[in-house]
């Protein structure tokens, strides 16, 4: 990771949390989001970057990533499983419990799963896909099901000329994690977001939890 990122913090729990998740799931190496693009090129159905690296595009903030997340919608699935045929492998993750997509398994059952990718058995994790479920092609929030919009309402492309989600939204879901780096990703978001934006995010995350501390500063 470059020296230019501040350097990712866990706490003791957290990082027992990851060694166990590793012990039992396997090692993961993701791929940044160039690297991603570069593998989903001739993909031509919408993804979009989440998480962490889509608050760095939105704000300028660079910290260190442990994963890379992306997002398409549910009904995309078996599009993406036929485009990475033949070079990687894509399971479902549902709940923690895995099987893989192809011959067998050509869709998901729950549209709000997780897609992991790798190459093979011997391989590593590169890609997690949180999936998002559609309403007639258009994007909802899995916080809010009656938040429903069109993709460009709710993405931005950055100079890179990749897809991310709006940071404000990025927040809301990461407020019901709320970790170390959630806090300081916060405060990077805050120092962009014009006015209706944070309006927004402050009105999503009260509607999660009244109490969240989050609520004082937003």
């Amino acid at each position: 990771m470059p020296e230019d990122r501040e350097p990712l913090r866990r706490s003791p729990r957290e990082q027992r949390e990851e060694d166990e998740f590793q012990a039992l799931y396997g090692r993961w190496s993701a791929l940044p989001p160039r690297e991603v693009a570069d593998l989903l090129t001739g993909f031509d159905r919408p993804w979009w970057v989440v998480g962490g690296w889509a608050i760095e595009a939105a704000t300028g903030y660079r910290r260190e990533h442990e994963d890379t997340d992306i997002s398409l919608l549910a009904c995309e699935v078996p599009a993406l499983v036929a485009h990475l045929a033949g070079n990687w492998h894509v399971w479902n993750n549902v709940g923690g419990m895995l099987h893989p997509l192809g011959a067998k398994w050509r869709s998901v059952d729950d549209p709000g799963s997780q897609l992991w990718v790798r190459k093979d058995a011997s391989s590593p994790w590169v890609l997690d896909i949180p999936l998002t479920p559609d309403r007639q092609g258009r994007w909802t929030n899995k916080r809010n099901p009656e938040h429903v919009a069109d993709l460009d309402e709710v993405t931005f492309t950055a100079a890179d000329g990749i897809r991310y989600l709006n940071p404000e939204i990025v927040m809301s879901y990461k407020a019901a994690l709320h970790r170390p780096k959630d806090d300081v990703d916060l405060a990077a978001t805050l120092t962009v977001l014009p006015p209706a934006r944070r309006d927004w995010l402050r009105n999503a995350v009260n509607h999660q939890d009244p109490d969240h501390p989050w609520l004082a500063s937003v």
